[in-house]
């Protein structure tokens, strides 16, 4: 029996059914979405400045809690990421929205220092690194993309992806191997140090995708293994190695699980869980975190934009492939700059309403994140151009080709989401 590799794609398609994200239910959410105004964002608004206040006075570096998830993965030299989904670079990139920096290289200084800038002058004050194992290109990614972030003061976190079947078993020697090289190497110069209210600091490590079923079962009912598959136990096992070990240099480290299941989430003993999945409306949040109240485990939805997933130029031969939808403006006939005003206006009311629901589900005093003293802002994403969640700046419509204008579903304003994000986080910190 073979087995069965769950990559990103497949497992946000497993969520967006899940969620019951079909195109006709997309369809429904975007006829209601269309008629949102500026009434919407300034309803917004204004429930915001009491929360603004209220983490100012709880959280000493309160920019900090707001945090960028970054991918250090690009490459042009060889072409690494821009050429998925067989594309072909630089006529065409693995994006659903061309960036306006074109298709650049992760390690390029200059690009680094840009990238920098933009997510300072947003307010943000962190990002959460991508990373695929030692040795790996984001691995030797990370020196250059440190030390550029110190320079612009903003901190680095880990975001430890699903890069082999051994990451279990290894979880505790790879994260103890980032404290020492990327850490006290370093004379924690750059490295994220979250503190609570209280004032206790200590790292902070992301994991995507832990908690899995150890078998999968397709359209056609075959069941087969999940290769990264690692049962809760081991988690449980390597966190609190972890712990033991860094003892005495730090209070803790918090390890943030990625499941909605708060009873695994609890028995791989993760302190808190963060989701970031898209397809997952803010409407639908609070019911979700419901069961983490209740077993005291803090929990985050993030920030996002919502998805527009680059399609394979050739279908797979995979006969339970199907097209991930666009969320929250599926359908739109792209041609027309008309749509683009569209989508860029119901994207715009994602951002706003999802970083609010985030909050306010934080700051709800029955909430565990309010108890424990817990604040943590995920923004998916600053630079995932695969998924369409970017808000790095993207090219503006006018600017694009006619040939550009067929490739990629860029916004009238290049610059809308991190501006719509600046301005709210302008409201808080």
């Amino acid at each position: 029996m073979g087995r069965s590799h769950l990559t990103r794609r497949r497992f946000l398609g497993g969520v967006a059914a899940a969620f019951g994200a079909s195109t006709s239910t997309l369809i429904h959410g975007w006829q209601n979405a269309a008629v949102a105004s500026g009434d919407d964002l300034r309803a917004i608004q204004r429930h915001l400045l009491p929360m603004g206040k209220l983490v100012r006075d709880r959280y000493r570096d309160l920019r900090r809690h707001f945090i960028f998830e970054y991918y250090p993965w690009y490459g042009t030299d060889p072409w690494r990421h821009w050429d998925g989904s067989g594309r072909t670079p630089p006529a065409e990139l693995s994006a659903s929205l061309l960036p306006l920096l074109g298709g650049y290289d992760s390690r390029a200084v200059k690009t680094i220092e840009q990238h920098a800038r933009w997510i300072a002058d947003s307010g943000a004050g962190a990002i959460n690194l991508s990373w695929w194992g030692r040795g790996s290109y984001e691995d030797g990614s990370v020196h250059v993309v440190m030390d550029v972030m110190r320079a612009f003061d903003i901190k680095v976190m880990f975001h430890l992806e699903p890069y082999g079947g051994r990451r279990g078993v290894q979880f505790a020697d790879d994260v103890a191997y980032i404290l020492r090289e990327y850490g006290e190497r370093r004379r924690w110069d750059a490295m994220l140090l979250l503190e609570n209210a209280d004032g206790r600091a200590a790292p902070v490590f992301k994991i995507f995708v832990a908690l899995l079923s150890p078998t999968s079962t397709d359209c056609r009912g075959i069941t087969t293994p999940v290769d990264i598959y690692v049962p809760d136990a081991v988690w449980h096992q390597q966190v609190d190695r972890l712990r033991r070990d860094f003892a005495p240099e730090f209070d803790g480290i918090t390890i943030v699980g990625d499941s909605l299941d708060a009873n695994r989430s609890r028995v791989a003993g993760f302190d808190a869980c963060a989701v970031g999945n898209p397809y997952i409306r803010p409407d639908e949040w609070p019911s979700l975190t419901a069961p983490f109240v209740s077993r005291n485990i803090p929990f985050s939805f993030a920030v996002n934009p919502g998805f527009d997933h680059v399609p394979p130029k050739t279908p797979p031969p995979d006969p339970c492939y199907q097209p991930l939808p666009i969320d929250p403006a599926p359908d739109l006939q792209w041609e027309r700059q008309s749509a683009r005003e569209i989508a860029q206006q119901l994207c715009t009311v994602r951002i706003a309403a999802s970083f609010e629901r985030t909050l306010a589900l934080q700051t709800d005093r029955e909430s565990a994140n309010w108890r424990q003293g817990y604040l943590l802002v995920p923004i998916n994403s600053f630079n995932e151009w695969h998924e369409g969640t970017a808000f790095e700046p993207m090219a503006s419509y006018r600017d694009l080709t006619r040939a550009q204008r067929l490739l990629y579903h860029n916004a009238p304003d290049g610059s809308y989401r991190l501006r719509t994000l600046s301005n709210l986080l302008s409201l808080i910190v």
